[in-house]
């Protein structure tokens, strides 16, 4: 996955979240160009330019893209609201106004990353309503309700016919990757969690629904997100099209949870009668991370930097299959494949060795 010409320039939109760190490292490993763009800096890495904007602010998007001229565009950013027309405002807004603002820039193609909430709905109306049977595909219709990934992938589709360029649109499943102060970061909390149960001396309880922990399930490797993403922008093939993302292995989390519980050294406890959410098991958990941090020189002392309970619940707490096909992306030529277990323990290993967990 090399740059399509010498003059390669990627701009990394969210650079400093899960899925945007693993495109930057990957990019630079081929030898891209890259800018990173995000509302905080992050740590200075030789070969990455950094630019700062608050992406809700056209102005703000504006004045720190204005000497940008990138070829290709990763946009990996988000902003919660309260209500779904307000993340279709904000969100649809943030893809419209950053793409408005290059205008004036090469640009080759776009890629946008979204998710299964394609298929499943909104936070607002999350699987409430009638959903495609699984494996889910990207040519089933879109569900009749308000949703922003649709506004997200609307403005896209609007800017690329507008200034020229192609786009893609990956559609990935829960991401295990390397980020802190995420919201959205499963494999930091679990790994937070054990620790947790283990200084505690209590069992590694798995905190979901019946039906996850008996059906079948995948997840998305921020790495092959990644890999995808620069494979569409460079590939003729990926041009214009929607992919499903994900490893490409299915599991069940009755198999999955005692093997992550040995990899993080704690006795695992399945499904027992009703789900237990990790917001009812990590209560008042701050002062016993605190102690963790202590023992073990750990970096990162504030445990809402490192554990986001509500994401693992919602994910966990499904009382469906979630699950992909990734056959479309396969058959264009895109056939990278990671084993899920593996993704954890990569990901246990670097936490380890970044001294943000035991």
């Amino acid at each position: 996955m090399t740059p399509t010409t010498d003059r390669s320039t990627a701009l990394v939109v969210g650079a400093t979240g899960i899925a945007g760190g693993a495109i930057v490292d990957r990019l630079l490993a081929d030898g891209w160009s890259v800018t990173a763009l995000s509302r905080r800096l992050g740590a200075e890495r030789d070969g990455l330019r950094q630019v700062s904007a608050d992406l809700t602010s056209p102005s703000s998007v504006a004045e720190a893209l204005a000497d940008e001229h990138p070829t290709h565009v990763f946009f990996t950013a988000w902003a919660r609201q309260d209500t779904e027309a307000e993340n279709i405002r904000v969100n649809g807004g943030m893809v419209r106004d950053l793409l408005a603002a290059l205008a004036h820039a090469p640009v080759e193609h776009a890629a946008l990353m979204t998710g299964l909430k394609h298929y499943l709905g909104p936070f607002e109306a999350y699987g409430q309503g009638p959903v495609p049977d699984t494996p889910f595909h990207e040519d089933e219709p879109r569900l009749d309700v308000d949703n922003f990934y649709y506004a997200q992938e609307d403005e896209l589709v609007a800017a690329a016919a507008r200034q020229g360029f192609t786009w893609s649109v990956h559609r990935s499943h829960t991401v295990l990757g390397y980020a802190v102060g995420n919201a959205m970061n499963m494999g930091l909390t679990l790994a937070v969690q054990a620790a947790i149960c283990r200084h505690r001396g209590q069992p590694f309880v798995f905190p979901g629904s019946e039906t996850q922990w008996n059906g079948l399930v995948d997840v998305t490797d921020a790495t092959l997100l990644a890999e995808q993403m620069i494979w569409a922008s460079t590939d003729p093939a990926g041009a214009d099209e929607a992919f499903n993302t994900a490893n490409g292995d299915v599991f069940r989390w009755r198999w999955m949870w005692p093997r992550i519980a040995r990899q993080l050294g704690v006795e695992p406890e399945g499904f027992d009668t009703v789900p237990r959410p990790l917001e009812e098991q990590m209560v008042d958990a701050a002062t016993v991370w605190a102690e963790i941090v202590a023992q073990h020189g750990l970096v990162e002392p504030d445990l809402a930097r490192v554990a986001s309970w509500w994401h693992t619940d919602a994910d966990l707490g499904r009382d469906m299959e979630v699950l992909t096909d990734m056959s479309k992306s396969r058959l264009a030529g895109f056939t990278e494949h990671h084993r899920t277990i593996d993704s954890f323990t990569a990901l246990f290993d670097r936490y380890r060795a970044e001294r943000l967990i035991p």
